[in-house]
């Protein structure tokens, strides 16, 4: 509505202004009209005539710019013109005078020779005021763009911060509300332990119960700044492939390409795990279950670079500009918000980077990421 308000607002004036600028030029060449007349009475001097009020009505021109030119282009006189500083001024006013012919800015008058085909040229240029008044729009509609410009950023802004606000809120309120059945199952998996110690079930039960953990403790970090450490990137990714090929189809292949040294970078292994783990499972879903997942680690002299590459069906070009909006999925059943909070645990926590660097329909699709070392 306010920006709805400003762009009447600004139409309106502009439409004044033009308006205005039109008597305006209009009664600026009433005046000049006068102004020759006095000229060619001066010129044509007559008994009848008043020379002090033909003399008053040329000095009372003290804004429009005016040059005197004979027949053949020759600047006579000016006036009101600026030519302090120049070097060359007659040729500057002779210029002026040849472009105002050319823009029909003139009156012809007669001239006092004795010859009906000789005259003068009282070339006339617009006043201070009327150029002010042309470009006062411009500048007008300049600064009700600025206006909007800034609306509608704050707007979105607005917006944004109001999506992550919600999307923090889900996060911590998911850790809160995991916690009490995790203490429960713990509770349980002591019990069973002490009742049936020989059970070969339980150690896998403990397993999920701490992965139900960790991914607590993940959800509780998001909307806070979490403590970044140095830590071994090649590790950290044989934990999350070791994970998913325990819990994925055997027909989804994970091909690592790793150089033989470790690649240190400071971060918080187990949020960084979970923007991997992220990775893959949209790759699995994307492959529907089958297919290969390849990732590649390299670097430069000063950044890690990652590179998570699938053979799925990819994504749409139309789609690549919202596929770490929150919100956005192309999933039946999903909330958006694993792409989102990776790119968040990569830019905003880790201060890196992380796009699709490249996707195509039915061939699949790659992402990398990029730390400083």
């Amino acid at each position: 509505m306010i920006v709805f308000s400003a762009v009447i607002i600004a139409v309106v004036s502009l439409l004044v202004s033009h308006h205005l600028t039109v008597d305006l030029e209009a009664e600026e060449r009433s005046k000049m009209e006068i102004w020759a007349e006095a000229m060619r009475t001066l010129n044509n001097p007559d008994e009848n005539n008043n020379l002090n009020l033909v003399l008053k009505v040329i000095k009372e021109n003290h804004s429009i710019p005016v040059i005197i030119t004979d027949a053949q282009g020759t600047v006579q006189t000016f006036r009101n013109i600026q030519v302090k500083g120049r070097k060359d001024s007659l040729s500057y006013v002779s210029s002026l005078s040849q472009r105002l012919i050319r823009q029909g800015r003139y009156i012809k008058i007669a001239a006092d020779t004795g010859t009906k085909s000789d005259y003068m040229l009282v070339c006339y240029d617009e006043s201070l005021i009327l150029k002010r008044l042309e470009i006062y729009p411009i500048v007008e509609l300049g600064i009700v763009l600025i206006f909007v410009a800034v609306a509608i950023f704050a707007l979105l802004t607005s917006k944004q911060a109001e999506q992550d606000r919600v999307w923090v809120g889900l996060s911590k309120e998911t850790a809160h509300q995991l916690g009490t059945p995790i203490s429960s199952l713990m509770a349980w998996e002591e019990i069973l332990k002490v009742t049936y110690p020989q059970d070969e079930l339980i150690p896998e039960m403990d397993k999920d119960i701490r992965r139900l953990q960790l991914i607590a403790d993940r959800f509780s970090k998001i909307g806070s700044i979490p403590e970044t450490v140095p830590c071994c990137v090649n590790a950290a990714i044989e934990h999350v492939v070791d994970y998913m090929e325990h819990r994925t189809s055997r027909k989804v292949i994970f091909k690592k390409d790793f150089p033989s040294h470790e690649l240190i970078v400071k971060m918080n292994a187990s949020l960084f795990e979970w923007v991997i783990e992220n990775l893959c499972k949209n790759a699995v879903d994307a492959m529907s279950g089958e297919g290969m997942i390849s990732i590649r680690l390299d670097e430069t002299d000063t950044k890690v670079g990652i590179e998570v590459a699938d053979n799925g069906k990819g994504i749409r070009g139309k789609d690549l500009g919202n596929v770490f909006r929150p919100g956005f999925t192309t999933k039946k059943r999903g909330w958006g918000l694993g792409l989102s909070l990776a790119k968040r645990i990569v830019e905003e926590y880790h201060h890196g980077k992380i796009w699709v660097k490249s996707s195509e329909l039915g061939k699949g699709t790659t992402f990398r990421i990029e730390f400083k070392k």
